[in-house]
């Protein structure tokens, strides 16, 4: 990671180094936590708090740097009753301890930063702790927005670009979502930093040690033969892969049982023949773990780790989805891995994955994470015997964001079982082809065959995209909306066109994914189509169809929405300024009053400034 060292001092002046990515934050931070185990902890607590640290520290000391690390773990801490000064602004600002920071990586201290920082802001409301925003985001033309971001306020943090706000000599500075010297705002508070002489730019490297000091029988073994004479040597090529005996004694001795083996330690030294012993350690499982995909290509495979030709079609692996706890650890290794693979000419490329999504957790309806000893555990059985595993898994797709997680609500299940029925019911009623269908009592009402095919396109473009964004919840969000567009073109006459019966085609083609099982019996059954929908090609998005004559824009006052105008889709910007400051809601507002300016959006809104 690039970015600067920093070093703050507790009040009664004991220095404490800081990595941040983020310089240009330094005016935010308003509180600093420390690992359990850094060095300054003892120094710094407060007489009225040491009871509570301890207690904390014996607590976080039972916990491995794994269990501390996880994602889905609730962030704890404790204040120490000691203060450190802001060295960017003097500030005296809290310092707390919490298990989620370790010493085993970086300084073993960090500087918060809640109004620019998830983890922070959580953090800091729940224990009450002052949020100071100082990236303020901005209008299309560079802006300030309006209004100004408020600690007391805010809602959660801004991660986004903007200009620095309430940090002395930089207010005003850019901050784009660059990285290190390429962003403005970094590249300005890093030189200052290092002519203060309170910091410097920086690199932090994630790689952590590879800790194998706990021993596997079932680990990788590490391919070394030692020899009293010629000392250690690898194994002979020709006589890899090492492979682990089936016979082992286990003995509670902490140390592998590779080592009491009668046999499968004793070899011969690959240099002068003698006797010799094979290393009985193993490697850790990650090892393991950082190259797994590739055997999974050609597992069959007996001429190497894996067949060049099935690595050349299938690498790199398009997503890696795993819980965020991967990213510092598993995932580190394979990334090591892999690039000494490609400088050994065994790999290609600088990365074996090209995207990492990490998935949100499902809480208990207490809001907690679930766990037998809270008896908040739902069973996906029992919701699959009452429901159907489709309508389940509907649910799980659409109550909440794929990467955020969210409490159960086992209310809320009957929404998709109630839209899952409306799809059945619809198709049932409707799915026979055109071609066979029974003539219409009415001609389509004018219009509505166009309507009905600009949404179905405008919602496979939507949907398409969601689902290589991993966007689940907004996919059966614009799915209900088709569907009731679907219900008013029925009863425009629609039944028995062309039109409808692409839209019903299309449909479960996005649906499949959603709701395999229905989807394919609609597929079959209503539509008569043959068998699978799973086999058939995605749909392709009509350009012509989505296009639209007239446009519908929002007008907001002073950033707060006021009306909607319609205009014409080819309207130019000072037709559509003209228009929304005319309209009626926005002479409301406006009263009269010289707008500052009118920001306008293209085909997004337009926003009045008085």
């Amino acid at each position: 990671s690039e970015g600067a060292s920093v070093i703050f001092h507790t009040a009664d002046g004991d220095p404490m180094e800081i990595f941040t990515t983020r310089p240009d934050t330094l005016w935010g931070a308003t509180f600093m936590v420390l690992a359990p185990e850094h060095p300054l902890v003892e120094k710094i607590t407060t007489p009225e708090q040491r009871a509570a640290v301890e207690d904390y520290k014996a607590q976080a000391a039972r916990q491995s740097d794994i269990e501390r690390e996880a994602a889905d773990k609730e962030k704890t801490g404790v204040f120490t009753g000691g203060y450190a000064i802001n060295p960017v602004n003097n500030e005296k600002i809290p310092i707390w301890i919490a298990d989620y920071v370790l010493m085993t990586y970086g300084t073993g201290a960090i500087m918060a930063v809640p109004a620019h920082d998830e983890r922070d802001f959580a953090f800091a409301r729940k224990y009450g702790l002052k949020i100071t925003p100082v990236i303020q985001p901005v209008e299309v033309d560079g802006s300030p927005a309006e209004p100004q971001l408020d600690g007391e306020t805010m809602t959660e943090s801004y991660l986004g670009p903007g200009v620095m706000i309430n940090s002395g000599p930089f207010n005003g500075t850019r901050v784009t979502a660059a990285k290190g010297r390429k962003n403005p705002g970094i590249s300005a508070v890093i030189d200052y930093l290092e002519e203060q002489g309170i910091g410097k730019e920086d690199i932090n490297y994630r790689l952590r040690d590879w800790l194998i000091s706990r021993q596997r029988y079932w680990g990788a073994p590490i391919p070394m033969i030692h020899c009293e004479e010629c000392g250690w040597n690898p194994v002979p090529e020709d006589e890899l892969p090492v492979t682990l005996p089936d016979d082992v004694e286990w003995r509670p001795t902490g140390e592998s049982p590779l080592k009491f083996h009668p046999t499968w330690k004793h070899t011969t030294c690959p240099v002068c023949g003698k006797p010799a012993t094979r290393e009985t350690d193993t490697m850790d499982t990650f090892m393991c773990s950082s190259w797994y995909h590739l055997r999974y290509l050609s597992p069959q495979y007996d001429k190497g780790p894996f067949d060049p030709k099935e690595y050349d079609y299938w690498m790199p692996v398009d997503t890696y989805t795993g819980g965020i706890e991967h990213a510092t650890m598993h995932l580190i290794y394979t990334r090591f891995f892999h690039k000494a693979g490609r400088d050994m000419g065994i790999m290609k490329g600088s990365e074996p994955m090209l995207q990492l999504r990490n998935q949100g957790m499902v809480l208990g309806e207490d809001h907690e994470k679930m766990s037998k000893s809270r008896g908040n555990v739902i069973a996906p059985d029992e919701l699959v015997d009452h429901y159907g595993a489709d309508i389940v898994r509907a649910y799980l797709m659409f109550f909440a964001r794929w990467e955020m997680g969210a409490p159960w609500d086992s209310k809320g299940i009957e929404g998709p079982a109630r839209w899952v029925k409306r799809i059945w019911s619809l198709f049932q009623e409707t799915g026979k082809p055109s071609g066979n269908s029974e003539p219409q009592e009415k001609a389509p009402t004018p219009g509505a065959e166009k309507r009905l095919r600009r949404k179905v396109h405008q919602t496979l473009q939507n949907v398409t995209r969601d689902f290589e964004e991993f966007q689940f919840n907004t996919i059966i969000s614009a799915l209900m909306e088709l569907l009731n567009e679907m219900y008013k073109a029925r009863e425009q006459g629609v039944i028995g066109t062309s039109t409808w019966d692409e839209a019903l085609d299309i449909f479960l083609r996005m649906l499949a994914p959603v709701t395999p099982h229905i989807a394919e019996e609609l597929w079959t059954e209503a539509l008569g189509k043959p068998y699978s929908v799973h086999t058939q090609p995605w749909p392709a998005v009509d350009e012509e169809a989505i296009q639209v004559d007239e446009i519908v824009i929002p007008v907001q006052v002073n950033g707060k929405l006021r009306d909607r105008i319609t205009v014409p889709a080819n309207a130019d910007e000072a037709d559509i300024k003209t228009a929304a400051l005319a309209s009626e809601g926005a002479q409301r507002f406006v009263a009269g009053k010289e707008p500052r300016k009118i920001i306008y959006v293209p085909k997004r809104l337009v926003n009045i400034v008085v």
